[in-house]
């Protein structure tokens, strides 16, 4: 309850308290180990959760390890706890994407591609690692790729909204606007004050020639938030049926912000 509350620091003394009198108690060392990330002392948790790991195969504390371990500066010997744990069997699936995540840190994305995409012979049904791959293709610039197994994902699982932003989004990049908007509303059904997404329409509403209402979608991004005024004036500048201002208090008027 305290680690949902973001108490981190009550968290932190609850789960020590535990592993006082017992220092191998696995839940404890987990709770421990999230409440220090949540104040960016991860590293602190790393003993603990190697005397988990040591007593045996635990998919869940040994990804949790690899990447606290690349997070303290140890990236090889990070990278080598999350191989380990990649080639257990039966596989814990979230490690291949923390492996994937951390390989691309050190520039290795064809290698993380591969891990993602082994993950994916082993469950391929599994939609987290068709997400994974999803985005890892979107980065490396294979968008026809991207579209195939971000499709995939969708249609297994339809109402996710991180899987159907993210093919909206390669959506536009293929140009079709329609889909990309209806993928777009879709996610502002379940999350109607995600600005980002709500920009991401307006692209599309902008690119169709609904200009009326792409530039209503960009008022409803700034409002409130003045800081995202050059996010809405690129989206404006950028579109083939958008405007450009040459100076930014004219944006910021046009659009409703009251800027400094």
């Amino acid at each position: 309850m305290a680690l949902r509350a973001r108490q981190f620091a009550q968290a932190e003394q609850i789960a020590a308290s535990i592993l006082k009198s017992n220092r191998t108690d696995r839940n404890a060392a987990l709770l421990l180990a999230h409440a220090l990330m949540g104040q960016d002392r991860g590293g602190e948790a790393i003993a603990s959760l190697e005397r988990i790991a040591r007593r045996g195969d635990d998919g869940e504390v040994e990804t949790l390890l690899g990447a606290l371990l690349c997070g303290a500066g140890r990236a090889a010997d990070g990278i080598a706890q999350l191989r380990r744990t990649v080639a257990r069997r039966p596989p814990y699936f979230p490690s291949f994407q923390e492996l994937a995540g951390q390989l691309v840190k050190i520039g290795q994305r064809s290698d993380a591609i591969g891990i993602v995409e082994s993950g994916l012979a082993l469950a391929p049904d599994n939609v987290d690692l068709k997400l994974s791959l999803g985005r890892l293709f979107h980065e490396n610039g294979e968008l026809a790729k991207a579209l195939n197994i971000l499709t995939s994902a969708r249609n297994s699982a339809p109402g996710r909204p991180d899987v159907v932003n993210e093919l909206g989004r390669i959506l536009i990049l293929h140009g079709d606007y329609t889909a990309a908007a209806d993928a777009f509303r879709q996610v502002l059904a379940q999350y109607p004050d995600d600005r980002s997404v709500r920009a991401h329409l307006a692209t599309c509403l902008l690119e169709q020639g609904e200009r009326n209402a792409g530039e209503a979608a960009l008022r409803s991004v700034t409002r409130g938030q003045p800081q995202l005024l050059g996010r809405a004036a690129f989206v404006m500048a950028a579109s083939s049926h958008g405007r450009f201002f040459f100076d930014r208090s004219a944006a910021a008027k046009f659009l409703g912000v009251e800027s400094s």
